[in-house]
């Protein structure tokens, strides 16, 4: 990057700084967290102190969401081809 860049990234304000690669790494550990980073989760897809991280929460947050369709379909195909959660459970046992 070079000086001028560097400098007019500096001239923005804080709202549309872009964020560094470490600090999407450090967001995703951070919603990682089972509790704590959902609720971060929320709050930064709410807020607009900075329209990266609100843009990278939402996008983390469709993740999650596709993710908990996915699997809610998994089991309801599970449940429903095998009979029933009882019958799952015997044949697991």
């Amino acid at each position: 990057m070079s000086k001028y860049e560097k400098q007019e990234i500096e001239n923005l304000p804080y709202k549309y700084r872009p964020l560094s690669a470490w600090a999407y790494f450090g967001y995703q550990l951070l919603f990682a967290i089972p509790l704590v980073g959902f609720i971060c989760l929320i709050v930064f897809a709410c807020t607009d102190s900075n329209i990266n991280r609100r843009s990278f929460a939402r996008s983390y947050f469709c993740g999650v969401i596709i993710v908990a369709i996915v699997v809610a379909v998994i089991l309801l195909i599970a449940v429903v081809g095998f009979g029933g959660l009882s019958s799952i459970l015997d044949k697991i046992r």
